[in-house]
């Protein structure tokens, strides 16, 4: 028997190669079967990157371009691409910081500070050089040094924060990416080398720029840049009040947390989202023609708290609120459409009685007096109960769904009665200078602890589903935030410091074998970067006790 030749099973069919051949060599006979460039593979499934070589007969399935566990890939390399290019353009000596900030429609806004304009002139030039490097196939070369080492490497660089973040991590060891004498660390795996990576666009904008990545859905293709003016001034004062703060980092935090008193910024932080409500709060009041409060948002935004939180602040302007939840009007069980799977649609609009809604909302509106339905989620049928509702010249309804926005679920209703509402939650908070948290991760850590409190939802469930919830708000909520009167940002800057002691249990009970041990992993290391606090300090009236319990409303 010769033990250099190894079975490699893809797709179901077995295959023999050279022990010692890297993943990347496999790749190659397969490329011309993938629509998308493969970028990762998982071996007997667990992730790996391409310059890793076959060490045993294993199972092997390609990542591309197309999987989000790739795209991610190739975003994050495509940074390291990008820094490469401006420090070359623009001298070392010039730049103090590039900071990557948050999303902005399908790339990222960054800013530079130093003797540096981000001008139009400059990101050619910068552009110029990526392609250059692309055409070159430069490799990003990978390299596990002490932590101790890293450190002392990052402050001889300058870069403060990641040396910050390093002093907090547990671990003795950590990864650093080499790119033709570059350096960095970086949140997750890399693409094989810059030839990958060839489709990205940079565009001036605000006070910097953003660097435009291809879509998902079609991975070769940069599409029209929509910047989200209404999202984005959200996110920018946000990030404004963070710095006030001087906690733009988990680095920041964990230094707060350890040097400082994490009740105090938990208390300044409740009280500027407390703020925010009354502000919108007393926008409603100012204008009494506004009777239907629209609320909506992505899953895990803290929706139903924040309905509470500004009907109570509604009331202290005289005002009489009562919530009415857009789930009541859900048509019967057998009445919902179902998926391409076959599943129940519970998220598409038809899976909503419209017509009843309308006809409900108008004669509130006329002053009629309204029995209203209850949605029995265990039969899955409308109940009625003996709700009954008339709106007098101070009453105004609260209503929270995910299709508020829209106004196909209003479409009799008139529009200057509407005051819309986009909640989500927009963290200002990233890992380092380079490495941003997406707000996704810091919903998906809220549901999973909300979900295993009040469903008896295991972590390996709730992550199991979130690729259907995520595209249900890309298809239902994404599409309408603009349409939003105003925004709220329901992130706590403090808040992934508390749900991790939740969150770490639930995310090890995921066995190695399970599909989602990879997304489980990834969290655990993530959730590791941040110093952990006790929930003594978080007001039982915060939206995150939505999310690990002991609040004052019923949710």
């Amino acid at each position: 028997m010769d033990e250099t030749k190894l079975t490699v099973t893809i797709e179901g069919k077995e295959y023999t190669y050279e022990k010692g051949t890297s993943y990347r060599r496999i790749a190659e006979d397969f490329k011309n079967s993938k629509d998308h460039d493969i970028v990762l593979v998982t071996v007997d499934g667990r992730l790996r990157e391409l310059h890793h070589t076959l060490k045993k007969d294993c199972v092997l399935d390609f990542v591309t371009t197309a999987d989000k566990i790739g795209d991610n890939a190739y975003r994050r390399s495509m940074l390291l691409m990008m820094l490469k290019a401006i420090y070359h353009t623009a001298g070392h000596e010039n730049v103090e910081h590039v900071r990557v900030q948050f999303a902005v429609g399908n790339g990222l806004y960054c800013t530079i500070s130093g003797n540096v304009e981000p001008d139009a002139a400059f990101l050619k030039k910068v552009e110029e050089k990526m392609h250059e490097l692309v055409r070159c196939a430069i490799p990003l070369e990978k390299k596990n040094i002490q932590t101790d080492e890293a450190i002392a490497l990052f402050s001889q660089y300058g870069m403060k924060d990641k040396e910050k973040l390093f002093h907090y991590r547990r671990v003795s060891r950590v990864n650093i990416y080499n790119l033709d004498g570059f350096e960095d660390y970086y949140y997750g795996y890399m693409v094989p080398d810059t030839g990958y990576l060839r489709y990205f666009r940079l565009q001036p904008f605000d006070e910097g720029f953003v660097l435009e990545f291809p879509d998902r859905k079609q991975p070769e293709i940069i599409g029209e840049f929509r910047p989200q003016p209404k999202l984005f001034a959200v996110q920018k004062e946000t990030l404004h009040w963070s710095r006030l703060l001087g906690i733009t980092t988990v680095g920041d935090m964990n230094d707060y947390f350890v040097k400082k008193d994490a009740g105090e910024l938990i208390l300044t932080q409740e009280a500027y989202q407390e703020g925010k409500i009354a502000e919108i709060a007393a926008e409603i009041a100012a204008n009494p023609k506004k009777k239907l409060v629209m609320i909506a948002g992505p899953s895990s935004s803290g929706k139903t708290t924040f309905s509470h939180r500004l009907s109570i602040q509604l009331a202290a302007h005289g005002l009489k609120p009562h919530p009415i939840p857009v789930d009541d009007y859900f048509k019967n069980r057998e009445e919902t459409p179902k998926d391409e799977n076959g599943n129940y649609n519970f998220e598409c609009l038809e899976a909503i009685d419209t017509e009843l809604f309308n006809h409900d909302m108008n004669a509130l509106l006329r002053g009629e007096r309204v029995e209203m339905p209850c949605f029995n989620f265990v039969t899955g049928k409308r109940e009625y109960r003996g709700k009954v509702r008339q709106l007098g010249e101070n009453d105004i309804l609260v209503i929270e769904g995910i299709h508020c926005l829209n106004d196909a679920l209003s479409y009799s209703l008139p529009k200057e009665n509407k005051f819309k509402i986009y909640i989500s939650a927009l963290t200002s908070l990233n890992i380092d200078e380079h490495n941003r948290i997406p707000t996704t991760d810091g919903r998906l850590i809220r549901r999973i602890v909300r979900d295993a409190r009040t469903r008896g939802t295991s972590a390996k469930q709730t992550i199991a589903m979130w690729p259907s919830v995520r595209r249900g708000e890309e298809n239902y909520i994404f599409p309408y935030q603009e349409d939003a009167d105003v925004m709220f940002n329901s992130a706590l800057i403090y808040e992934l410091a508390v749900l991790k002691m939740y969150a770490e249990p639930l995310l090890f009970g995921i066995g190695k074998d399970e599909p989602e041990y990879q997304e489980a992993k990834r969290l655990l290391k993530f959730l590791d970067y941040f110093v952990g606090i006790p929930n003594d300090s978080v007001p039982v009236n915060s939206l995150l006790r939505e999310f690990i319990g002991g609040g004052c409303f019923n949710v």
